[in-house]
Order: C-alpha cells, then structure tokens, then sequence
C-alpha cells in the first residue's frame, strides 16, 4: 500500500509550528515543571509515573530507574544535572516468570520498587516480584544490552531490594517484605547473584519499607519511607555496624506544603560536596511524580528540603536553584511522540503483558506500526495494547489509524487506560466500519468511515475535562462521547495514553498506525 502523506505532513508541520511555539513560550514563561531555563527547577522535575525511583552519579552522569509493575519493561533514565531527562534504554521487555504474565491476571504484579547501584565497572539492577521472587540483571552500558534476568532467591512476600557493597569487598542485600517491613539484611556473593544466609532483622517500623543503603564518614545508613504512601514521611537510620542498632530520625515531611507523602527515593553526592535526593509523591491518576530535594548533611544525618516551619524536619521545595554540576545541560522532555520510522520502538513504549511478537510489527507495512488483532473480551484483556506514561496535567495526543487491513469483530484506536478505560476508535462489522468511543462501557457510536484513515485526539486536561476527538481531514476535529473520568490509578499504575487492536470475534484484522505526536505541558507554558 503506498503511503499518503500529505495531511499527515501537514498535521505534522502545525504541529511542529505549536511545538516550537511552545519552545518560545517556556524562554518567556517557563513551563510548568522542570527546567525553568533561569538556573531554577520547579517540582516535580518528572510529571509523570516514575515510581519508586532510585538514582546513582556514575561520573558526570546521572541514571535513574523505576517500577512498572506488570508493563514492559523497566526504563533506564539519564540526566546530567538531575532535572532534564531522557530514557536511554530498558532493563528488560518481557517477563517468563510466570506464564500469567501473557494475561491481565498478572496485573500490579511484576517490578515493584528497583535498586540502581554501580560496582566495580558494572551497573546492577534489583527487585522483587511480590509472588515470584528476587531479580537482578548488570550491564557495562547501561544504554545497551542488559543480561538476562538472574532469579538470586524465589521466594514470595519479598519488596524493595536493595544491593551494598561494603569497602571490604562483602556484599550486602536489604530488603522488606510485602505490607512494608520489617527490614531484613542478608550476606550477599560478590558477584550478587546468591543470598549466602536467612537474612537478621535490623529495623521494624511503622509500614518500613523502601530500603536504600549508604555508608558515609564510617556510618551505615538506610534511607526509607515510613507510614504508607500517601500520608508518609522518609526515615533516615544510622549505625556503625550493617546489622545495627540503629539510630532513627525523621528526615523528610509534608508539612505545609501540598507534596503529600513524600515517598522513597534515593540520595546522590556531588564532586563539590552537594547532595540530593529524588523521591516521589501520590498525585492521583497521573500517578507517582518525581520531585527533586537538597540535601544537607548535619551532624552525620541528611537534612532534606527546607525547613518551613521550623521544627527541625525538611519539607519539599517548589522552585530552587539547580544543581551546581560539570556538564550544563539544554532543556531535554522525556520521549512521548514516535513517526514508526525506525526497526524498533522508542523507549518510551510499553506493553501491557508480555509482547506477542508476531502479532506486531513496525516492517511489515514500512512505516507503519501494525496491530494485529487477537481474540479479546475488551480493551483490559487485549494482549497487544501498547501504552507510555501520561505526561503533565494538560496534553494533547493525536495518531491516524489506517483501515485497509481491519476485519470484522476488530476495534482500534486510541484510549486511555487505567481504573476506567476510554477507548476513541473504529469497529469493523460485516458491513461498515463505524467511529465510536467507549467511556468505561458507555458506548456512542459516531459516523460510518467512507474512507482508509481516521484521525484520533484525546485532550487531556487533569484539572478540568478530558475528552476524545476524531477528524477525517486532521484539522477540523470533533468530540464524541462524554468527558472522560480519570480518577486514581488501579494496579499501582496511573493513566495512560495507549494504541489498541483486539477482535471481539476472532483472531485477526490489523490496524496500521501512521504516527503519535504528544504535546504536553512541560514542554512550555502554553498548553
């Protein structure tokens, strides 16, 4: 099929126009997070779902990894200042631990919580599925190909590991177990791949959990949150022996600001003697966002954020200088939009279940990524739903769906997955190809296509309406269905913008997807 590209050009080229509008706009009035192109950032630096993150310096560079639970696979991030960001790589794609993973019934399971650490010319990941057990994977080039998964202990009710290696050369592995505590540390070989004992209690504590392991001026810490999610505070515990006691303080709070939490996170130490600390916080259905805090070393304790009300303990900053660091960095966003030009994804993408990889395709129709339809129910059990995270408050999302390969009983589109699903697209019946939209199972169906393509846009907008659009010509659009209700995430994991194709009636039909541009509010205060 030859490939029609002058709407498409030109959707593109506006859109390039407003991009560089935005671009203009930011050097005015800064964006809404992040980089503030005045030496300041303003938190979150990561408006998106980057749970759980931990962050290492490995040089002049910054890597950063986090949970994704049952989507795959892990990204790897890399900054040079700790506040612009790009993905540079995954962890892994799939997940063969259990065959569950293939379906939804693995939903919430997979990665919860990883550790990032750097030894000895190798960087290591680490984390527990809360069934299957402890996993870690190295690689030299953290941007490259990473090992195979090792299984170092299968066990279940294990959570948030987190490797050490001590200035004798022994190894170390913390952990807490599923419902948050208490801490456990085990004997660990060299090389990280076998726990060498039971493990000894070292901690328990109110919902403890998170572990990150540091030694500093011959004293053992570790950094965790305590309390729960939403209305926690982050813990710091000193010893000078790995197995304690310990000493605990309270390090980070709310307080008075509106960054509720705060949760774990991890600490990084800068060659000019400043320290941070990157955590995240609840924010409901865009997920778990990114904040970025000093951190101030007293008396042999970290002091992170400010202290607003004068009671000793750190509370989040909104707006503060950038770190001092060797490599300034130009405005980077984390990447959203993909022309399906290249042999493989971006990285940003994500499947919902293990791939199935003869059911996708970006070679067999140039240009194009190809969908192939499977049997499914509806949109939550469709293995071939390809997703990335929701970025900012305010959006805008737009794809072009080809036809000519669609076969009766298939849907596809463009949706939003989370706690509720909302799904803008085409039905194939025998006899039509139909637009319609799907709130949660509140269908309305829109016009029958007399043509081979359909534009599809959802405008999202957090603080007031989402809704879904659809265009013939890629400029005039028009809404259908009801505003979209995005409320807080399910499984653990936030909203998400998401092309699918499943076949109610069979297996088969393939939707050709052209492109997928994403402009959103970090790029420019503009949206």
């Amino acid at each position: 099929m030859m490939k029609i590209r002058l709407t498409g050009i030109t959707v593109l080229i506006l859109m390039l126009i407003g991009f560089n509008k935005h671009l203009d706009a930011q050097q005015k009035h800064p964006g809404a997070w992040g980089d503030q192109l005045n030496g300041t950032y303003k938190n979150p630096i990561l408006n998106a779902d980057y749970s759980d993150p931990d962050v290492i310096r490995v040089g002049d560079s910054f890597y950063m990894v986090c949970s994704d639970f049952h989507f795959m696979g892990m990204p790897v991030l890399k900054s040079t200042d700790l506040v612009n960001w790009t993905i540079i790589g995954q962890v892994y794609n799939r997940l063969d631990l259990d065959p569950k993973y293939n379906t939804m019934e693995k939903y919430g399971a997979g990665s919860w919580a990883p550790s990032l650490r750097y030894h000895d010319g190798k960087f290591y990941v680490y984390f527990c599925t809360p069934d299957e057990g402890l996993y870690m994977s190295t690689a030299t080039n953290p941007a490259g190909k990473w090992a195979p998964l090792t299984e170092v202990k299968r066990t279940g009710g294990w959570e948030d590991p987190c490797p050490f290696w001590d200035t004798d050369g022994q190894a170390y592995l913390g952990h807490s177990r599923l419902g948050a505590g208490p801490i456990i540390i085990h004997k660990m070989s060299a090389d990280g791949k076998h726990l060498l004992d039971s493990g000894k209690t070292v901690y328990e504590g109110p919902v403890a959990e998170g572990t990150k392991i540091y030694k500093r001026n011959g004293y053992y810490y570790i950094i965790i949150p305590e309390g729960g999610v939403g209305a926690g505070y982050e813990t710091a515990l000193r010893s000078k022996n790995i197995y304690g006691p310990y000493e605990r303080k309270i390090v980070l709070e709310q307080g008075k600001t509106n960054v509720n939490g705060p949760h774990q996170g991890g600490i990084v130490e800068l060659d000019n003697g400043e320290a941070w600390f990157i955590h995240f916080q609840d924010a409901g259905a865009i997920g778990r966002i990114c904040h970025l805090e000093p951190v101030k070393w007293q008396n042999d304790w970290p002091f992170i954020g400010v202290d607003n009300d004068g009671n000793g303990i750190g509370e989040p900053v909104g707006i503060y200088p950038k770190p001092k660091v060797k490599k300034t960095s130009a405005l980077t966003a984390l990447q959203t939009s993909d022309e399906f030009n290249k042999p493989t994804l971006g990285l940003q993408w994500q499947w919902n279940h293990n791939p199935v990889d003869d059911k996708w395709s970006l070679k067999k129709s140039k240009g194009y990524l190809s969908l192939t339809a499977m049997h499914a129910d509806d949109n939550k059990h469709a293995k071939n739903t390809i997703t990335q995270k929701l970025m900012g408050r305010r959006g805008e999302i737009t794809t072009v769906l080809y036809t000519d390969q669609m076969l009766p009983g298939q849907k596809a589109g463009l949706c939003l997955v989370g706690n509720y699903i909302h799904e803008i697209g085409l039905i194939k019946t025998d006899s039509s190809l139909n637009v319609y939209a799907d709130n949660n199972g509140k269908l309305e169906q829109g016009i029958i296509l007399k043509q081979n393509r359909i534009f599809l846009r959802v405008l999202i907008d957090l603080d007031h309406n989402t809704v879904m659009q659809y265009s013939l010509d890629g400029k005039t659009f028009t809404q259908l269905g009801d505003v979209c209700l995005l409320s807080s995430y399910n499984y653990w994991k936030a909203v998400r913008p998401a092309l699918f194709s499943y076949n109610t009636k069979q297996d088969g039909g393939t939707a050709l997807f052209d492109w997928f541009h994403y402009l959103h509010d970090g790029l420019g205060g503009g949206l």
